[in-house]
């Protein structure tokens, strides 16, 4: 795909004008918006994390608004099983009598699915979503069914440590292009909220966008060049997070148990392309890379018992990385 000037341009206004309709729901989270739009772009997928209360499913809906995707939502609990998501086989009669096993599709047949609270269900139903996530099909009776496209999964946990929560496995958390941290409003932000939900007026977000104009635009990001340099420097962070690697910080060596995955590394050259795109330039810069980097490895590095008793996140150990490793070798 050959990109002019004119192509960069409505990209960026395209990505504005949905960040601008979110805009008039959600109240500030700014930068989560940004992020979300990055990876819906990217065709992949967010996990939300945030205690309850913070509008994690408010902002999910109304993009699907925005974007004027089919939604569906599935809230999970303890007690659901796969087949709930996934869809079941079932037998059918017709009207001669004859019977037959017909494929009844589940709620994961959509193109925006919100896996609300996704950690109260158990790990047998949380890796029921993954090879809709990765392969975009699902698999039942050896029988494999398309998903349509686009297809996104924006999932809301709260945080590990409440009550009647379950780990993702890392095969799933690896599967998430960004994990977002939703995090509390400030007093003016809180302000606002207040103003716009305790009265009767509402604001609705109008559609900027459907399926297909996400796709164009998903086409025309990947096909964006990208320095060599800035690939090799993707490449490196996404190294450096390796305990084993020679030039990983002393904060990965001791805290880190298992560092970030291929996937990580693509999250950061896409990511670095797109947010290049929505300022309007045709090449990813490094900024790009650090500004994806949080979000794109947080859920990727797995620590190990000395950071929880130290109290050492994720997000710690990503900043001593950007602020060591250098942009170029």
């Amino acid at each position: 795909m050959i990109q002019t000037e004119s192509d960069i341009r409505h990209f960026a206004d395209t990505a504005r004008t949905i960040e601008a309709e979110i805009g008039r729901v959600i109240v500030g989270q700014q930068e989560t918006v940004r992020n979300i739009v990055i990876a819906i772009i990217a065709g992949q997928h967010v996990l939300l994390e945030g205690v309850p209360g913070l509008g994690k499913t408010m902002l999910v809906r109304t993009l699907s608004q925005v974007l004027d995707l089919h939604f569906t939502r599935v809230q999970f609990t303890p007690d659901l099983m796969p087949a709930d998501i996934t869809g079941t086989t079932i037998i059918s009669e017709d009207a001669d009598g004859h019977r037959e096993f017909q494929f009844q599709p589940g709620p994961i047949f959509t193109s925006l699915l919100l896996a609300d609270e996704i950690n109260r269900a158990t790990p047998k139903t949380q890796s029921a979503l993954l090879e809709a996530m990765q392969e975009k099909t699902v698999t039942i009776a050896r029988s494999t069914h398309r998903l349509p496209l686009p297809f996104f999964v924006m999932a809301t946990q709260n945080p590990i440590e409440m009550e009647g929560t379950y780990p993702l496995p890392e095969a799933q958390l690896d599967r998430f292009f960004f994990k977002l941290d939703v995090g509390y409003p400030s007093a003016e932000e809180l302000v606002e909220i207040l103003n716009r939900t305790t009265t009767l007026a509402t604001q609705q977000p109008q559609q900027v966008a459907d399926g297909p104009r996400i796709l164009a635009m998903s086409d025309l990001a990947r096909s964006l060049p990208i320095a060599t340099p800035v690939v090799e420097y993707a490449a490196r962070l996404t190294m450096a997070t390796h305990p084993t690697d020679s030039a990983a910080p002393k904060e990965v060596r001791e805290f880190v148990r298992f560092g970030a995955s291929t996937r990580g590394a693509q999250a950061l050259v896409m990511g670095a392309k797109i947010r290049a795109a929505l300022d309007g330039r045709f090449n990813a810069a490094f900024d790009d890379v650090r500004q994806t980097a949080l979000p794109a490895l947080r859920h990727r590095i797995i620590l190990n018992y000395e950071a929880e008793a130290e109290g050492m996140g994720a997000d710690r150990i990503l900043h001593a990385l950007l602020a060591q490793v250098p942009e170029a070798r």
